[in-house]
């Protein structure tokens, strides 16, 4: 059974960054496109960033230019760094494969505020 853990949110200010992690237990990560979601307050989960087995990357609109989304496969890990962050980007944050075939994680809170 898949397990994904992720970490490494926080509060940080607006304008700050935050890297965020997703530990994949298993060694089938590389198998799977994968993808980082979240979910605001009182709203449907929302897929944020994408990338596939190749490295291939695409974003939302909201966040193109300022996340990169990465991926050790060596290391079943696939990162988000999050740059310019701003209010609005206020969420729990998940990943997941493409489609979210495993079960959820726990997520990680990211809260953008001075």
């Amino acid at each position: 059974q898949v397990r994904l853990v992720e970490s490494g949110g926080g509060l940080v200010q607006p304008g700050g960054s935050l890297r965020l992690s997703c530990a994949v237990s298993g060694s089938i990560s590389s198998d799977y496109p994968m993808d980082w979601y979240r979910q605001l307050p009182g709203k449907q989960r929302e897929m944020v960033a994408g990338i596939t087995r190749g490295g291939s990357t695409n974003y939302r609109d909201s966040v193109r230019g300022r996340f990169t989304i990465s991926r050790d496969n060596a290391e079943n890990t696939v990162y988000l760094q999050m740059n310019s962050l701003k209010p609005e980007d206020t969420a729990v944050y998940y990943c997941n494969a493409r489609p979210p075939v495993w079960s959820w994680g726990q997520g990680t809170q990211v809260t953008v505020s001075s």
